[in-house]
């Protein structure tokens, strides 16, 4: 008889000590031309990530000329004094480079991304797009036509229409807030080369501008570098714009935007609210995860997965523009779909979510699986350069100090149940939201009326 064969096991593995994690801090300075520069090392990001931040803001272009910073954020990649469009896109391709370039409330943005072996030569290609760029007639003319192909698709899509319909509704008609970023059919199409140009000139500047680099720099001469390419930037040192005050109207109300024969409803319940200078942001973000963040919120547990109205339903904050002295101002959010004959129902049950979380408050589970999520993944979402420059290119962009996103992750972990509470409530107070919803009138109107959440009035979708 064959004897039983025998198997050694290796010891189980033990867990090692939990390395402390603090997002990166970086190094500030300042080149002759007046540019701020924000530098971190990331060893072994080989990719470096640069943004450079423009005090263009989207309240600074001229009237009716809505989307004259777009177009010219996308046309800093269409040709330089040295390089034609066309050569412009293959020298950043030799280089396996990225260059993007976007504009919103804040400020214009441009974002690049290179291995470090090419970024000498993407640097200076960067410099040329911010120093000389060419703004041709041609090119201006197909970015605007470009620009004006996007809008009815962005008309047709119902969260954008819903968001359109609801920064309108929010704010007085005045404010550069109440209109679509990019502009609108009839805005666009004045645009021309002239006047790209004539923005550019006005607000295009190293003094009030700030770039932003990060990655694995053991052996780049940055300091040389920068001074060779972004330093022979030029450009006048006027101070930067003061930021005009924002004023919201978010009296509770609801906006249906009709689609005729539409089978689902698009959800937009919105307000204003303080910008992340405001103390009780932490306690905010954390409350507003916990209502609707992720797949196992509150919202989602009610409204997908008891009554499965909905394939997803998120509650969040979104920063619109930021001052120091936090008068700034941020978007509070529940967006979702339904399909139509539930938007009645589900609605209601919205509704009631956030009732029972203003009489019975979170639980302390909840708020357990918040902070871990929030804060426990912090090392994974900044693993790229690209992450981590975002970020601080955020903090620039907000006012904000260079270590706020580190102490963010403290103040999350030292948020309490009640507090975080508080702060979701606040956030969302059932007599403060404006309901934008996109879908059949004749089928919603009257379900929604019956709820007695604000006053309804109908809007042809366009």
């Amino acid at each position: 008889m064959n004897e039983l064969a025998t198997m050694d096991f290796h010891p189980q593995p033990q867990a090692g000590e939990a390395r402390p994690w603090a997002f990166p801090a970086p190094e500030r300075g300042t080149l002759d031309n007046g540019l701020t520069v924000l530098r971190c090392q990331r060893p072994g990001q080989q990719v470096v990530a640069v943004e450079v931040l423009l005090d263009a803001p989207l309240d600074a272009e001229p009237a009716s000329l809505d989307g004259v910073a777009t177009i010219m954020a996308r046309a800093f990649s269409e040709g330089t004094d040295k390089h034609t469009a066309e050569e412009f896109a293959a020298e950043l391709e030799r280089c396996g480079a990225t260059l993007d370039a976007h504009a919103d409330h804040p400020g214009v943005r441009l974002s690049l991304e290179v291995p470090v072996s090419r970024l000498p030569k993407a640097l200076g290609l960067l410099a040329d797009a911010l120093r000389a760029p060419a703004f041709e007639d041609s090119e201006i003319e197909r970015l605007v036509r470009n620009r004006l192909d996007e809008i009815p698709h962005e008309t047709a899509n119902p969260a954008r229409r819903a968001a359109k319909e609801l920064s309108k509704e929010l704010f007085p008609a005045t404010s550069r807030m109440s209109r679509p970023r990019q502009g609108t059919e009839e805005t666009v199409q004045k645009i021309d080369s002239a006047a790209v140009r004539a923005f550019y000139e006005r607000y295009v500047r190293p003094a009030t501008a700030t770039v932003v680099v990060v990655g694995d720099l053991a052996g780049v001469d940055l300091d040389g570098l920068l001074a060779e390419t972004l330093g022979a930037w030029t450009g006048s040192s006027a101070e930067p714009r003061p930021v005009p005050p924002v004023t919201a109207d978010d009296s509770g109300r609801v906006i249906i935007v009709d689609r005729p024969g539409a089978v689902q409803t698009q959800l937009l319940i919105g307000r204003v609210g303080a910008d992340r200078h405001d103390r009780v942001w932490p306690a905010q973000v954390l409350g507003t995860y916990c209502l609707g963040g992720t797949l196992t919120s509150r919202l989602d547990r009610v409204l997908r997965e008891e009554k499965g109205y909905t394939y997803g339903v998120r509650a969040f904050g979104q920063v619109l523009r930021s001052a120091p002295d936090g008068t700034g101002v941020a978007m509070l959010a529940i967006s979702g779909s339904v399909d139509t004959p539930n938007t009645g129902p589900a609605l209601d049950d919205l509704w009631k979510v956030l009732r029972t979380l203003a009489a019975e408050g979170l639980t302390d589970a909840e708020r357990d699986i918040a902070v871990q999520n929030l804060v426990g993944v912090a090392p994974l979402k900044f693993e790229t350069a690209g992450a981590v420059a975002g970020t601080l290119a955020d903090q620039v962009e907000q006012h904000l100090p260079d270590d706020y996103q580190a102490t963010l992750y403290q103040q999350l972990a030292a948020t309490g149940t009640v507090e975080a509470t508080a702060a979701a409530v606040n956030a969302f107070p059932m007599d403060r939201l404006v309901t934008v919803l996109v879908g059949d009138a004749a089928q919603i109107a009257e379900p929604v009326k019956a709820l007695g959440i604000g006053e309804v009035s109908v809007v042809a979708a366009e």
